[in-house]
């Protein structure tokens, strides 16, 4: 977990609890039949930035003429960057930038945190008479119009729930790909892989938010090695998962990891024939661009998280113990992930083979 991300959850336990008891409750207005202005409030990672994506497309859908602002972080914030019809991305962690959100006036503002109580507060003090969010905690006091949040629906679905209050029709499912990549990344992930002369390959993310949900460098580098007789491998990832990259990378393989950006690692990702993962944000991504998945399941809610569809495998071993994070939150495992663990390189193998003989594969190239 990085420091910023520790210091926000600390910093929501500590105050925010607080500050949503004590701030008066907003007063009841009606919804605007046709906004003009919204700004939507999203916190955490790069998995619920990815399922908030098909929110914004539908409300642009629904309201045309609707000018719509994001409120993220500098951890989530590239991920807006892959959806056309946004005015501005603005990140709370930015002092100057969260000024300026507060001096702005909206219709609408929607909050989608799942629980902690700083956003909800944020939602509280902009300017805007409508103010949405979960109900999940006392949280539910600073909104004029609380949505009921459950843990195990699908996070994407759960989003557009959201939509309820302004009658926006967000039912139905979430049609992949919803995620576009710019024509100058696109540029960058060709030269990158010039090297494999065309060649279609697999991709392997790595890493993960918390060691619980590694798989490890060494299962990725047998996993390499036996594929490779057949198809191409690319690592992808961040500076954060060198470590493994350099394993996976003895095996012959091309290694992007700490070398591209959010937006080039995802264009690389839509070159891509599938993606082997964790439960990650880099999963996410891939669902978004519509390219095939193996994912590996652990701690994480398979229920909530996990792609859908006949294009996507996922690898869970389904311990007593599993899934043993709530609201993002995974406790120190006592048993060293042994729901990670216990995911054999065969098993793996043998998901990304039934992929690529499927033939879908290849659309990708």
């Amino acid at each position: 977990m990085t420091v910023s991300k520790l210091f926000l959850k600390q910093a929501d336990h500590l105050v925010g609890r607080i500050i949503a008891s004590l701030l008066p409750v907003p007063p009841h207005h009606d919804v605007p039949s046709r906004p003009q202005s919204v700004l939507i409030i999203r916190p955490g990672g790069i998995g619920d930035a990815v399922h908030l994506v098909p929110v914004v497309r539908a409300l642009r859908q629904c309201f045309p003429e609707l000018t719509i602002d994001i409120l993220a972080e500098r951890r989530n914030a590239g991920i807006f960057a892959l959806c056309p019809g946004i005015r501005s991305v603005r990140c709370y962690d930015i002092p100057s930038e969260f000024c300026d959100a507060l001096r702005r006036r909206y219709d609408v503002v929607i909050d989608t945190e799942q629980w902690h109580r700083l956003s909800a507060v944020m939602a509280r003090i902009v300017r805007a008479e409508t103010k949405i969010g979960f109900a999940s905690n006392n949280r539910r006091r600073l909104l004029t119009h609380p949505v009921s949040y459950n843990q195990d629906v699908y996070e994407a679905d759960s989003f557009r729930r959201l939509l309820a209050p302004l009658g926006c029709d967000g039912e139905g499912e979430v049609v992949a790909p919803f995620l576009a990549v710019a024509g100058r990344d696109a540029e960058v992930a060709d030269r990158l892989l010039a090297a494999l002369g065309g060649r279609p390959f697999v991709a392997f993310f790595p890493g993960a938010s918390i060691v619980e949900r590694r798989w490890g460098g060494d299962r990725f580098a047998e996993l390499a090695s036996r594929l490779r007789k057949r198809i191409e491998v690319v690592v992808v990832g961040g500076a954060v998962d060198r470590q493994d990259a350099a394993v996976i990378e003895r095996s012959d393989v091309l290694n992007f990891a700490g070398i591209t950006n959010l937006a080039e690692t995802a264009a690389v990702l839509a070159r891509s024939s599938l993606l082997v993962s964790g439960d990650s944000g880099i999963l996410h991504i891939a669902v978004g661009l519509g390219v095939p998945t193996v994912s590996l399941f652990g701690p994480g809610r398979e229920q909530k998280w996990a792609p859908r569809g006949k294009d996507h495998i996922v690898i869970n071993k389904h311990l007593s113990c599993s899934p043993c994070t709530t609201f993002g939150y995974t406790p120190k495992c006592p048993i060293d992930a042994r729901c990670m663990a216990e995911i054999t390189v065969d098993e793996v193998e043998d998901a990304v083979l039934t992929l690529l003989a499927r033939g879908k594969c290849d659309a990708h190239q």
